[in-house]
Order: C-alpha cells, then structure tokens, then sequence
C-alpha cells in the first residue's frame, strides 16, 4: 500500500494541470508589481472575499504577522482565542515582530463569542495595553474544523466596529469553512478589516497565501512585507498554481469533508477512543484512551504506511485532503479496525 499522509492538508503536491498552469506562466518582478500573473491572483483573490486589494506572500504565517503589525503599534493588544495558530504556532511572532501583548480567550473549540470578546477588551487605564485587533480563525485548527458562520462573523464584526477595533481573519481553511456552511464568500469582506487565505492547504497549491484588505491596508502591508523578506522576484509561476486552485479545487473540498466524516464514523465505534471531537470539515482530532499511548497510536499507524500527528497527549490529528484516495480511505479504516482488534498495548 502506497503512503497515506494524514499529518495535514500541507502535504498536497500539484497535480499534472497544476504544473502545467505554473509552466505556462507570464511572470516578472513582483517587487515593482510587474508580476502579471501575482497581480492577477491578487485581483482574483480580493473580488473573492469582497476586498479591494491583495498582497500574495510565500506563507500564512507571514500574511498574519503582516495584518497584526499593520494593525497595531507596539504595547497594543490582540484578542484572539487561546488555541489560536497566531499566538500557539507562529513562533512568538506577535511579541517579536509588533511587540504586542495578547488577550487570550477560552473559547469552545477555537471560537469566540461576541461576549467574551467584548470581555477582553481593555478599558482605557495606563496599566493596560489598549486593544487594537480581534483575530479569528477560520476554520479552527486546533478547535477539529470547527468553523464561524457569517452570522456569527457579524455578531463578533459589530463589537468591534462599536470599539473601533480592527477585525483579522486567519483564514487558513476558509474555504473548507465556506463550503460546509454555503456562506456567501464576498459578505466577508463587509465584515473583516483583513483576511489572509492560503493557496497550499485543501486547495492543492505547493506555496503560498494571499492576504487581502483596503488598497492603503495593503499599501502599508507591502512594506513590512519587504521588512520580512517576503519581496519575491519572478513568482508568477507560484501565483499560477494559486490562481488554478482558486478556479478548479474548492467545490472538492466538500470530498474531504466526507472523508473525514467516514473516519469520524469508524473512530466512534472503536474501543480506543475516549472522544471525537465533532468532525464539521476536514479535520479529525480524537483523544485515545489508556489501552495506547498517542506516541504508540502514531508508531502502529506508521507499521501500516499511515502518518498521523501527535496533538498533544492522548490526542491524535488526521487531516483529510485531495491526495487521499478513496483506496487509502478504505485502508485507513480497515487499519483503524485492525487496531481495534489488540489487546495490549503496541
């Protein structure tokens, strides 16, 4: 059996009419916005979501750091949820790149509701950080996919336009958000101050997101873009592969959610689960019970030609996305049964 890679939705390689798209790509230097195909995909990107402008960048990461620098000055604050990828995944970024402060909020599976965040923000005191941005995250990593709805995004939107606080969207899998809700993508941009969505994840791209705001938003963004390193050269080739995924891979999103739920579905009538977290995309988290260890889980897995994450301890992390079959599917599941079938510990 071929390997089954399950760590995450990064592990996608281009398909053949991906390649072919970036081989035939107009490019120049992007650095003077002369990359025809990166100012496409950045027109593209932004009229998606309801935007005026884009800026394409080599990672989600940077695209986050961008918005929460550009949105905040140093000894400011960021409310975002405790299980946030900005504050638990980005290597301190916040602290290093824009000397904020957090306020981390414990939300229900990675979300915030309206009151809590109403809740964390700071009166005006000079013992205080003064609040600056609302970050959500959309879907929710740690949270198993769970996703915000619009209306949910509204709710949390009128708060901080009452406080006159920014509002940021990491929207790593906001597309897999999008297309398990049936939520009108351009709506969005009537509600965040920025977005940043990446192209390498369920969309199948080998690099990439683009972060999208107002025309001066990016402006001031293109700069501290520069800062970091992320002026790129010739990377239309890149943007192609973007531009393909935005036009050909998100209406499939909706077969790694299925995926995902059939996993869901095994995993629930197993004797080593303790708890599934309810499967809403294409994410499936499940905590292991005392019959193996969450290091033993991932080593059986492994002797069967699956890779799988350790997500803390007795968690476990599959990721369903367009390189899984639906012969590694059927594998997966009959290895998880396998699994089930021990009696003692691997």
């Amino acid at each position: 059996m071929q390997l089954t890679d399950l760590r995450s939705d990064t592990v996608t390689r281009p398909t053949a009419a991906m390649l072919s798209a970036m081989f035939a790509a107009e490019v120049g230097d992007d650095v003077y916005e002369e990359d025809p195909t990166i100012n496409a995909l950045e027109l593209k990107a932004a009229a998606m979501f309801g935007m005026e402008a884009g800026l394409f960048c080599p990672s989600g990461t940077m695209t986050n750091q961008i918005a929460i620098k550009a949105h905040t000055e140093p000894l400011t604050e960021v409310i975002c949820d405790v299980t946030a990828h900005i504050y638990q995944y980005e290597g301190g970024g916040i602290a290093f790149n824009s000397a904020a402060s957090v306020a981390l909020v414990p939300g229900e599976r990675g979300k915030m509701t309206p009151a809590q965040v109403e809740a964390h923000i700071r009166p005006d005191n000079i013992h205080y950080p003064p609040t600056r941005l609302v970050a959500l995250e959309n879907t929710c990593n740690k949270g198993g996919g769970a996703y915000y709805t619009l209306e949910e995004i509204a709710a949390i939107s009128a708060v901080c336009k009452r406080h006159d606080i920014a509002l940021h969207l990491d929207g790593a899998r906001v597309f897999n958000a999008l297309v398990a809700s049936g939520d009108d993508a351009t709506a969005y941009g009537n509600y965040f101050d920025s977005i940043s969505i990446c192209l390498s994840k369920g969309l199948g791209a080998p690099v990439g997101s683009v972060l999208l705001g107002s025309k001066a938003f990016i402006k001031k963004s293109r700069r501290i873009r520069k800062v970091l390193g992320g002026g790129m050269r010739q990377a239309g080739f890149l943007a192609a592969a973007g531009i393909y995924a935005l036009e050909n891979n998100i209406a499939r999103l909706q077969e790694d959610h299925r995926k995902a739920k059939v996993i869901e579905e095994v995993l629930l009538q197993t004797a080593y689960v303790e708890i599934v977290l309810p499967v809403e995309t294409n994410i499936v988290i499940f905590k292991l019970n005392d019959r193996y260890s969450d290091v033993d889980f991932v080593a059986a897995l492994a002797d069967q030609n699956i890779r799988a994450s350790s997500f803390g301890p007795q968690m476990i992390r599959f990721v369903t996305h367009l390189d899984v079959t639906e012969e590694m599917l059927q594998h997966i599941l009959q290895v998880l049964h396998l699994l089930n079938k021990q009696q003692v510990k691997v």
